[in-house]
This record gives C-alpha cells, sequence and structure tokens, in this order.
C-alpha cells in the first residue's frame, strides 16, 4: 500500500481502544514469557522477553545496520514521521531507538528457514542452531539442505519436526513449485496462500516473509506473541488485550503496521530480530 491510501491522521489511539490508559505502561514481571497463540500449521512464535517499554533517557540508540548487506525500506522515514503524528505511544517510542529500522536479507529461502527455527524457542536459542546449520550447509541453499537430509539438520538442534519442515521448504525451490519471481508482485494475501501450502509455514511464518524480505509495510501479525503483549504494555497498562483490541489500536498505524509493529517488538526487547 502506498502513502496515498494513508488514513487521516489522528492524534492518539482510535476510540474503539477506549479501555487504553493515558498513563505510563505497567512494566511486565522479571522474567516473563509468552505463550503461543495458535497459527494453524505453525508450530509456535519465538518467545520473547515482556519488558516494559525503555525510558527514552535509558535507551542507547541502536547501530542503522545490524545484518550484511542489508537494504534500508525506501518508506522507512515517512512512515516514522506519519506515525509520530497520529499516535502518541509512537511518538515517543521511535525517537528513543535512534536510526535502526527494519532490514531484509534478500534471499527468500533463508528469510523462511531463518523463520522456520525461530518457531516456538528464543531469538537467543534460534540463532545458535541457525549458526550449527549454517556451518552444515554453509551456502544456505536449498539443494544443501537436501543434501544433509533430515537427520544431520536434526543434529544441529532443531527438532526432528522441523528437520523435515526444512526439507520440504528447501524441497519447494528445488522443484521451481513456489513462484520466487512472482512474490514482488503479488499481493500480501496472495502470497501467504502460496506460502502456508509448504509444510511447517503458517500464517505467521508467511507475515514474517512479507516484513523482512518483501518488506511490505502495512503487515499486522495479530498472531505474534511480542506484538499482543507491547500493545497491552504501551497501550492498556499492561492489562490483557484480545486480537480484536490489538486489531482497533492498529487501525490507528495504517498504511505503516509493519513499521509500528517493529517498534512494538523494540519495546520489548531492543536488539531487533531479522530474518
Amino acid at each position: 500500500m502506498n502513502a496515498a491510501a494513508r488514513k487521516p491522521a489522528t492524534a492518539s489511539p482510535p476510540a474503539a481502544a477506549g479501555r487504553a490508559k493515558a498513563a505510563g505502561p505497567r512494566p511486565a514481571k522479571a522474567g516473563a514469557r509468552e505463550a503461543p497463540l495458535p497459527d494453524g500449521k505453525d508450530t509456535s512464535m519465538p518467545a520473547r522477553n515482556a519488558r516494559s517499554v525503555l525510558p527514552e533517557a535509558q535507551a542507547v540508540p541502536l547501530p542503522v545496520e545490524t545484518v550484511a548487506d542489508t537494504v534500508r525500506p525506501a518508506y522507512w522515514d515517512e512512515a516514522c514521521a506519519d506515525l509520530m503524528k497520529r499516535d502518541r505511544i509512537l511518538r515517543k517510542m521511535i525517537p528513543t531507538y535512534g536510526p535502526a529500522h527494519l532490514v531484509s536479507r534478500g534471499d527468500p529461502f533463508v528469510t523462511l528457514a531463518r523463520a522456520v527455527v525461530g518457531q516456538q524457542i528464543s531469538v537467543k536459542a534460534a540463532q545458535s542452531v541457525w549458526e550449527r546449520l549454517h556451518a552444515v550447509c554453509p551456502r544456505l541453499a536449498p539443494a544443501q539442505f537436501l543434501r544433509a537430509g533430515p537427520e544431520k539438520l536434526a543434529g544441529c538442534g532443531v527438532s526432528r519436526r522441523k528437520a523435515e519442515y526444512l526439507i520440504d521448504l528447501a524441497g519447494h525451490f528445488k522443484a521451481g513449485t513456489v513462484h520466487v519471481a512472482q512474490w514482488a508482485q503479488m499481493d500480501d494475501e496472495a502470497v501467504i496462500a502460496e506460502l502456508t501450502q509448504i509444510r511447517g509455514i503458517g500464517r505467521w511464518t508467511a507475515e514474517m516473509f512479507l516484513m523482512f524480505n518483501l518488506m511490505r509495510p502495512n503487515v499486522l501479525p495479530l498472531d505474534d506473541v511480542g506484538l499482543i503483549n507491547a500493545i497491552s504494555t504501551n497501550y492498556f497498562s499492561g492489562e490483557p488485550v484480545t486480537r480484536s483490541e490489538a486489531r482497533e489500536v492498529a487501525a490507528n498505524w495504517e498504511p505503516w503496521r509493519t513499521v509500528a509493529t517493529w517498534y512494538m517488538w523494540r519495546s520489548l526487547d531492543p536488539l531487533p530480530v531479522t530474518y
């Protein structure tokens, strides 16, 4: 969706989210972890520690680039400026994290494989497993994953089921049964529909692909536990929120829901996650 489709700016979150408190966020309990939300074939989403928003005075700006050979979304600055005009929470939050931004690795297979590895485990654990997989498959090419086979992949620390998912994913890429070259021209739901035909990829994983590979600006992953927790912390003083209430808050972020979601994640964990 381009900037012309933007809704009129508002000064604060929509009235429909009337339960949201004007007071500052309630700090989360130390060490709290999220239970996964159901997501079809996805086994789960990555666990994220629930932490309160960093006060601006205490925040350390993140580096502009955290992954080599990454691409800055062309819309990022415009989106941040627009979100800061219309949302009082993001107005304070966005400057806290300096010049950091969403990054894309550019390789569709790697993005999807990393997302599969990251299902249901912490970001730190996922990175450790991925490094072992990278050692076994140095080029991170589908053909290497297929040659390694599920047993060798499982030996890197992924579950047997995830190893099978990675082999199935590699098989689709190797056989050309997914329309990789056409994804950039397909709309979000069409890409999701195709990706969710692959074993182990549900809507959440497909949405991570839209955000981190295709860098679509208006993705709202409501099955992501971190996003729901961040909306609860930042807009409802830590009270539980429903998907409907989260959607109502996010209506004020259009057409930049990807960007707002990225900052919601930062409020829980300042270290940017990449796929």
